[in-house]
């Protein structure tokens, strides 16, 4: 009896291991039909003249920063290959996820965003503020939101959005990419530049005398934006980032790019 009792329990737990595989090859299924339908990961990209935590830069025989290294990351880890789409914005990136025509996309999970995509936690976290002409004679915050004043914003952005929220007296012209808006500032067509305060130190070298402003109008959290419904996707992607926040990859991504003087977000 004792035997007969002690295989039954033996086969019980082989049904269950069995069952229990199934379900995690399932789910895994289920993952690759909602994050990757077309057998590769079309991984979305912006780009500007240097890395940052958002945008990549473009040099001979591709991209470098740390949105490229996390896409590529996901892509070993869900063990299929990448298909890269770079674009000038990343509200881009926004249209072309919503739509389906790119897996995932790098970009700040703002309100407006999140009401078309869903965003896996943040691995950083933007203040926006403003780069000043250097003529301009503006010093602060307050000195940008006066009658007269022009402000460059990238097309499509979240700075952009929050800067015309913020901005009651100066005006928010639309620039096609981060090179556009640099051509105006040295051109004179407007007087500051809505952006992150990480991406701009680097341009700032391009705008003699240009001032980087304190404080911030804006902070949101950077992330992997995916299709909305995509649950299983969705909870993958989710782990993805946490775990590589955990085992270092992506302070790694950073430190690479130059970034080290950059913290993560918790």
């Amino acid at each position: 009896m004792r035997i007969v009792a002690l295989l039954g329990l033996i086969g019980a737990s082989l049904i269950s291991t069995q069952t229990l595989s199934t379900q995690a090859i399932a789910v895994e299924d289920q993952v690759l039909k909602e994050l990757v339908p077309t057998g590769k990961l079309r991984v979305g990209v912006a780009y500007a003249p240097a890395p940052t935590p958002i945008f990549v830069a473009r040099e001979a025989g591709g991209v470098r920063g740390p949105a490229f290294d996390i896409g590529n990351a996901l892509a070993r880890k869900l063990g299929v290959p990448v298909d890269l789409h770079i674009t000038a914005t990343t509200g881009e990136l926004t249209d072309a996820v919503s739509a389906g025509i790119i897996d995932i996309g790098f970009m700040p999970a703002d309100d407006a965003r999140k009401q078309r995509l869903d965003f896996s936690p943040p691995y950083f976290v933007i203040e926006s503020t403003y780069l000043a002409g250097a003529s301009t004679g503006i010093a602060t915050m307050g000195d940008v939101d006066r009658a007269g004043v022009k402000v460059a914003g990238i097309d499509g952005s979240t700075t952009m959005r929050a800067a015309t929220r913020s901005l009651k007296q100066a005006s928010v012209v639309t620039a096609k990419s981060v090179d556009e808006a640099v051509a105006m500032m040295k051109s004179g067509d407007v007087q500051a530049f809505a952006l992150t305060h990480d991406a701009l130190p680097k341009l700032q070298k391009q705008l003699p005398g240009s001032r980087i402003l304190d404080g911030a109008f804006q902070t949101v959290g950077v992330a992997i934006g995916i299709q909305k419904n995509r649950p299983a996707a969705l909870g993958y992607v989710k782990t993805f980032i946490e775990d590589a926040k955990k085992d270092g990859s992506i302070r790694k991504s950073f430190d690479d790019a130059g970034l080290n003087h950059l913290s993560l977000a918790p």
